[in-house]
Formats: structure tokens, C-alpha cells, sequence
């Protein structure tokens, strides 16, 4: 069984029908993404802008500055960068040899076996669709904010959040290559903005001056670097669903793991930078308060101070779109899963199926939509504190569910380091591969550390102290999740094994089961 590209030989596989523009096709239905729609530049905007640099810089960092206390943010990316970085030596060589829209899974099913496979497919739903969901809440929040600021209309945060899910469900029934073309438009306006703004911190100073303490080791003590590791994890995810896009990508053994360590290095040291400029500006002495009183406002505030209300202004809508791209490639990699898991097996066949239209994977589109409606409408049907306030369900909604699933691609990125390792052990690696197989073994050992300190500090995110159910209640949706998988991939390998035996395969699966039936029609 081949494990290299996958390109070349499924054009000419066994079931296509003829006159389906490249699309692979197996007893009548559409069961491959179409072929050859990205290059490099169009693959690192699709994922780059799912780190949505804007949305961290507003959002997420005086998050991780405020509520959790740790002044050294700037060094974590530094630290969380190199980590990543040996991830992704095991990971892009990975890459090379699978092709498969359930890139997290499809590889450890491939490493660990189909069963762990059905675990990791699980998890690598419910971790990107609470990553997308949580989103639509500090983009609710922002919206009506602007309605306020600007047009003087109270506008209830869940009304912008449903518009944007019904917006984004829409996207996601067209073609990629025209959802990349809009990400980097978008993507390269606010980052050209955000870094005006660090020359302009760095030029204008805050009353403690131009000062580094942000880089000092001292500055990562607190209660809440568990929970901050897992926050600042959160700003670099992206980079790893460059292998969910390898069967829409053109020459994926190339630019799959190209694209993944220029995002992880553009993301380190953007959000280095960025993070440093904020202490700057603010003084590092005074960040964490001002972060905690001011939450996203602080770096209008900041920009207000040193660029003027027009240049503020811009930011303010570029903030909200670059949250809106963050939802829409979020949203792209969650029908991709989705279509892998129908493809497998692992969903109903109906999810298995592209748009004939598009070759968008329309039914996990769906499912997401669904989802985000619901989870939305949950948080909004709870929310009776007011807009502003830090406990509302507006920003309950960011944090937890955004923690969530981060705590999930840590997990995801773990267990794939690790089947990196069994899945060239098996196909008796030499000594060419022990640098991949000992920066795979360095950084999956470093993300279950990572992963350990966020359940560990989870009742900082909270806000309720050690003994809240919550502390253990959010980490359970992920935990619930691997069991939930594994469990169902145990009786898929009892009741249905040849689903269990292509689980991770992909359109490989299907030739030979297209092999297998014409083996036994000439019998």
C-alpha cells in the first residue's frame, strides 16, 4: 500500500467518471475535494488568517495580561514557537506521505491505529467547531459596540453573532480559492496596521519608557501560566491545518509543509513583537491592570494616543473583519473533517459528498452552521448581565469555549508527534529520520506538559476558584470527546471492521475497495 502522493495516481483511480473536472467519483457520488485550487500564497492566508492577528492582539493578549497575571507574554510566543517549530519537523515530513482532509486524525490513525483514529477524529471536531463558536462572541461584542459608538443603536451582541453564522455558512458552499483571495485581502491590511502600531510604541513610549522586562523570565510567574500557555497556543493555531487543504492543494508534498513553518514563524514573531509593543505603551508595570480593566478597549485606547481617531476608527472594522475571516477558516476546516469522517465511515455517508456545484463539502458546512446557531443562541438565552460586564455570556462565550478548544489541538498535536514517531518506526526509519523522530518525541513530550498546566490553572479562566465544577467540566468536553471516539472506533472494529480498516485512508480506501470488488467479480 503506496503512502506517498496521492495526487497523481487518484486522477487515474478506479471508479472516476469520466467528465467530472478532476473529481473523483465512486458508485455515482462526488468523494474527493478538487484538486490543485491553492498554491502557497492562497494555502498561508487561509490559515494564517485563522489566528485572526488582530483578534489576538485586541482580544487575546489583554486576556492573557489581565485575568491571568503574566506580564512575560511576549516571551511565551518565543518559547511556544520553538516548540511548534519541532512539531512541525514530524508533522510537514508527515504530510508528505498523507494526504487527507482529517489531516489530525487521518495521521494518527495511520501512526496509532484506526481506533486512536476514531479518538482523534471526534476531538478534532468538537475542538475546532468551539474555536469557531467562541469567536462569535467577542465578534457579537465588538459589532454592537461599533452600533453604539457610531450609529447610536443598542444592539444586543447575539443579533451580529447569528448574522455572521448565517454569513459564514453561506461562504462555505463556494469555492476555496475565492474564500483565500478575501482572507488576504483582509489578513494583509490588518497586520500592516498592527505593525504601525508597534513602530509607533516603540517611538512614543508609555511613563516607564522603552523597556525589555517584558522578556524576562521572572515575568511568566503567576497562577495562571497554565491557562495563559494554552490562551497563547490558541493565537498560533492555523499553521496545522495546512494538511486538512492537501487534496485541494497544488503539489502538497511541497507546499503543505512549506506553508506551515513560514506561519509559525511569521506567527512568533508577529506576536512577540506585538505583545512587547503593548507593555511598552502601556508600561509594563501597569499592563496587567489596565488589561483587566480595559479588556479589548486598551489597544484603541493605545492606538487613540499616538495615531488619532481615524486610524483608530479603521481598526475598529478591520478588528471585526479579521474576525469574520478567523470564523470563515474555522468554519472551512470543520466541514473538511466532517467530509473525511462521512468519507471513513466515521459520519453518515452524506457528509462523504461534495457540492456538485462547488466541490465544497456542502453537509459539514451545514452541521457547523447548526452548531454555532444553537451554541449561540444557548449563551444568548442566558445572558442577563449587561454588555460590558466581564461575566457576561458574551465573554464567557470567547473564553471558554476558545480555551476548550485549544486544550484539544494541544492534545491533537501531542498524540500526532507521537504517531509521527510509530508511523516511520513501522516503515523502518533510519537514521535519516531520527532528527524528525527526536524533534516529534521534544514536542509532543513539551505539549502534555502544556496541556497538564492548562487543566491544571483552568479555575483561573474561570474566575471561581479551585473547587467550581467548571475547572473540571470544560477539560471534560474534550476528555468526553477521546472516550466518545475511541469507544465508537472499538465497536466499529467489532461490528464493522472494513470501516475500521479505512479509517485515516482516505480516497486510498476506496480504490481498494473498488480493487477488492472487481477481484471478486472476476472470481
Amino acid at each position: 500500500m503506496s503512502t506517498g502522493s496521492s495526487f497523481s495516481s487518484e486522477t487515474d483511480a478506479p471508479g472516476r467518471a469520466a467528465g467530472t473536472g478532476g473529481i473523483n467519483t465512486y458508485k455515482g457520488e462526488e468523494r474527493a475535494l478538487r484538486a490543485g485550487r491553492l498554491g502557497t500564497p492562497g494555502l498561508l492566508l487561509s490559515v494564517v488568517a485563522a489566528s485572526a492577528p488582530l483578534m489576538v492582539v485586541a482580544g487575546v493578549m489583554p486576556t492573557v495580561f489581565g485575568v491571568m497575571g503574566i506580564v512575560g507574554q511576549p516571551l511565551l510566543y518565543i518559547i511556544l514557537g520553538a516548540v511548534l517549530m519541532l512539531f512541525s519537523v514530524g508533522y510537514a515530513e508527515m504530510s508528505r506521505h498523507v494526504h487527507n482532509a482529517g489531516a489530525f486524525y487521518a495521521y494518527i490513525a495511520r501512526g496509532l491505529g484506526p481506533t486512536a483514529g476514531a479518538g482523534a477524529s471526534l476531538v478534532a471536531l468538537v475542538a475546532y467547531s468551539a474555536m469557531q463558536v467562541g469567536i462569535y462572541g467577542i465578534l457579537g461584542f465588538e459589532v454592537s459596540g461599533i452600533f453604539a459608538a457610531y450609529l447610536d443603536i443598542e444592539l444586543a451582541w447575539w443579533i451580529p453573532a447569528l448574522a455572521s453564522a448565517a454569513v459564514v455558512g453561506v461562504l462555505g458552499w463556494l469555492k476555496i480559492d475565492l474564500n483565500a483571495k478575501v482572507l488576504g485581502v483582509l489578513l494583509v491590511i490588518e497586520c500592516a496596521l498592527v505593525v504601525i502600531f508597534d513602530i509607533a510604541a516603540v517611538g512614543k513610549p508609555g511613563p516607564e519608557g522603552l523597556s525589555l522586562h517584558a522578556f524576562n523570565p521572572e515575568t511568566l510567574a503567576g497562577a495562571g501560566l497554565g491557562t495563559a500557555l494554552c490562551f497563547c497556543v490558541a493565537a498560533f493555531v492555523g499553521f496545522e491545518q495546512a494538511p486538512v487543504y492537501a487534496e485541494e492543494t497544488s503539489r502538497p508534498q511541497v507546499v503543505v509543509s512549506r506553508v506551515m513553518f513560514l506561519a509559525v514563524g511569521y506567527a512568533a514573531l508577529f506576536l512577540a513583537i506585538s505583545s512587547w509593543a503593548l507593555t511598552v505603551a502601556a508600561g509594563p508595570g501597569s499592563i496587567a491592570d489596565t488589561s483587566l480593566k480595559e479588556g479589548p478597549g486598551m489597544l484603541f485606547g493605545l492606538t487613540e494616543e499616538r495615531l488619532g481617531s481615524t486610524f483608530t476608527d479603521v481598526l475598529h472594522i478591520l478588528f471585526v473583519t479579521g474576525m469574520f475571516a478567523a470564523l470563515l477558516s474555522f468554519h472551512n476546516v470543520v466541514a473538511r473533517y466532517a467530509f473525511a469522517m462521512g468519507r471513513e465511515g466515521l459520519l453518515p455517508a452524506r457528509f462523504g459528498r461534495t457540492n456538485r456545484a462547488s466541490g465544497a463539502p456542502g453537509t459539514g458546512s451545514l452541521l457547523q452552521t447548526a452548531v454555532s446557531v444553537v451554541v449561540i443562541a444557548a449563551f444568548a438565552f442566558t445572558d442577563d448581565n449587561p454588555v460590558g460586564d466581564p461575566t457576561a455570556p458574551v465573554l464567557r462565550l470567547f473564553t471558554w469555549m476558545g480555551n476548550v478548544g485549544a486544550l484539544g489541538v494541544i492534545l491533537l498535536m501531542a498524540a500526532a508527534s507521537f504517531a509521527v514517531i510509530a508511523f516511520f518506526v513501522k516503515r523502518g526509519a533510519g537514521r535519516a529520520q531520527a532528527p524528525r523522530l527526536v524533534a516529534s518525541a521534544l514536542a509532543g513530550l513539551a505539549l502534555l506538559a502544556i496541556a497538564v498546566f492548562t487543566v491544571r490553572d483552568f479555575d483561573v479562566l474561570v474566575g471561581s476558584g479551585p473547587g467550581s465544577a467548571l475547572t473540571w467540566l470544560l477539560p471534560g468536553v474534550i476528555v468526553l470527546a477521546l472516550v466518545g471516539g475511541l469507544v465508537y472506533g472499538a465497536v466499529l472494529r467489532s461490528v464493522r471492521p472494513g470501516t475500521h480498516a479505512r479509517i485515516g485512508l482516505g480516497n486510498e480506501a476506496f480504490r481498494l475497495e473498488r480493487a477488492a470488488e472487481s477481484e471478486a467479480s472476476r472470481r
